[in-house]
């Protein structure tokens, strides 16, 4: 969907809001053509037609408009910015939900999903909009008063990036006592930004004793550093809440001790479907408390838990609890220690993930033995699988015959990141055999910073220049000759965008002998490498 977000505010980068007829058209012709591209939810759900796509892409648009307005005209921030993040916000919010409801069959299901995307337009309350500042008594009595209005049919509330102070916290208190029994989603990120711990904890609680017995699928009370304190300040609401279908506690300060205060506190994740918390300070021990909630987490589908510290043992422990997680759609572990073994810990894990379609892995010292073990696993599991990212993982050319083997199973395949790791041309050739036959919805490749040379980029470019649709080639900071580049830039001559920068390669390359300096010498040696690969096939999988 981030299409929608980035086109539109492209095309309105110098007048924000409202926007040009032009422009509301344009949207609508992506949004159409999205409805009408295969991907995984197509195979789930059924394609939508040309008729009903460019049908709902209209309504879509016009709802979207009318709750980007509306804001916009209760609330002018001069730019129109705010204006612009609800429209682009709500069309792709909507464009997912038309996705996952398929095509229609029936006159009546029309009219119900037309009503039902009126319906949740109109159960939004958000005032995250605008600068990120403070409220005071005064101010929150003022944005909250739609919440006041007798009847109101708010059930999704977002009090994000406006730091609430005491005097703010007790006007909001009142409000939320009158409407949380009608309340389905929560979110409270960034709601107590600046303020002093004992403010910030003390507004903390005001909300959490007034939105307690709140029966809620959604719940984000992200950016707001928790740590224990934080997560018991909300402690009651967390208490009540036994059917949460998405949780969020990103950038919290969730320590072990605060782990286990989640841990603790939530009495049941049997319906948990999407639990992010990276950015956090977990570590192994907290990780072991965070696997415990996994394996009550039978319907996961997302989960994130990248840049939180974890090594070898809170690897395996997490590793271990996912296997209970079969629904697991896509999975982001980036950024973290895990090592080797925590590495082959998870390639057993990997077998149970049918329905996998994105996993982010890159940066937890795998190495080629625990690389191999996951590129076997997810070989034989994860039949569309879109997205694999290994980057930095010191993968040399000898752990890519088991990435190529699961490349090549993966004829879904939009991204491919293994930047940063130590594949050389050998291993370069060996991805772009991988990729050059099938995989039409491949969009983006990167193999920066590998030590590939000459021959290596030169087939990259011409795995890749050729499909459809394909949108970047990142080989920056490899060690491509003179020669190499302007081959490489030649070979995307009529699509220059495609091709990423290469400011960063270095042709003489670093690990070169003396001897071997000579620009002449380092192209006669590329050319040998390349004819010895050349006989070189890869067998594809129906």
């Amino acid at each position: 969907m981030d299409s929608v977000t980035q086109t539109f505010q492209h095309r309105m980068s110098v007048k924000l809001w409202p926007p040009s007829q032009s422009t509301r058209l344009m949207l609508v012709e992506r949004m159409s053509k999205n409805f009408i591209t295969p991907s995984f939810i197509s195979r789930k759900y059924g394609l939508l037609n040309k008729e009903e796509a460019e049908e709902g892409a209209k309504k879509i648009e016009e709802m979207a408009f009318a709750a980007a307005n509306q804001h916009h005209e209760k609330e002018p921030d001069g730019d129109g910015s705010s204006a612009v993040q609800i429209y682009a916000k709500e069309s792709s919010r909507l464009m997912l939900e038309v996705l996952k409801r398929g095509p229609k069959t029936q006159e009546d299901e029309e009219v119900k999903t037309v009503d039902e995307a009126s319906a949740a337009v109109a159960n939004l309350f958000d005032i995250s909009g605008g600068r990120r500042e403070f409220i005071s008594g005064e101010e929150a009595e003022e944005l909250l008063k739609p919440l006041k209005v007798p009847g109101n049919l708010y059930t999704r509330i977002c009090f994000s990036n406006r730091s609430f102070g005491l005097d703010a916290a007790h006007v909001a208190e009142s409000i939320l006592l009158s409407i949380k029994g009608q309340l389905t989603e929560v979110d409270l990120s960034d709601c107590v930004a600046g303020r002093p711990e004992s403010e910030a904890l003390e507004v903390m609680g005001i909300f959490s004793s007034a939105l307690e017995g709140c029966k809620l699928r959604y719940l984000n009370l992200s950016n707001n550093a928790l740590g224990e304190k934080g997560v018991r300040a909300f402690g009651m609401l967390l208490k009540t809440q036994n059917i949460l279908e998405e949780l969020y506690l990103i950038n919290d300060g969730i320590s072990e001790e605060a782990a286990r205060a989640v841990c603790e506190l939530i009495p049941s994740t049997e319906k948990l479907k999407v639990l992010h918390f990276h950015n956090n300070m977990t570590g192994d021990e907290g990780a072991a408390a965070i696997a415990e909630m996994l394996k009550q987490s039978n319907l996961l589908e997302d989960f994130r838990c990248s840049s939180t510290r974890v090594g070898l043992e809170g690897g395996v422990a997490l590793a271990e609890a996912l296997g209970s997680c079969s629904h697991l759609r896509k999975l982001d572990l980036r950024d973290n220690m895990f090592g080797v073994e925590a590495g082959i810990a998870l390639s057993k894990s990997l077998f149970a993930f049918a329905d996998l379609t994105e996993v982010y892995l890159s940066y937890l010292n795998l190495e080629d033995e625990g690389a191999e073990a996951l590129a076997n696993a997810l070989k034989e599991s994860a039949p569309s699988l879109e997205v694999l990212d290994m980057a930095g993982n010191d993968i040399t050319a000898k752990g890519a015959s088991s990435l190529v083997a699961c490349i090549v199973a993966k004829q879904f395949l939009t991204k491919l990141n293994l930047a940063e790791n130590e594949l050389k041309d050998e291993g370069a050739i060996l991805i772009a055999k991988a990729i050059e036959a099938g995989h039409d919805q491949l969009n983006e490749v990167d193999l920066s910073t590998n030590a590939i040379r000459r021959a290596g980029a030169r087939l990259l470019a011409q795995a890749v220049v050729h499909k459809p649709g394909f949108k970047s080639l990142n080989i920056n900071g490899n060690y491509i000759s003179d020669e190499g580049i302007d081959e490489v830039k030649d070979i995307f001559k009529s699509l220059p965008d495609v091709l990423g920068k290469l400011d960063e390669n270095d042709p003489e390359g670093e690990d070169l002998d003396e001897d071997a300096r000579d620009e002449d010498e380092d192209a006669i040696e590329e050319d040998e490498l390349e004819s010895k690969l050349k006989g070189l096939e890869i067998k594809h999988e129906e």
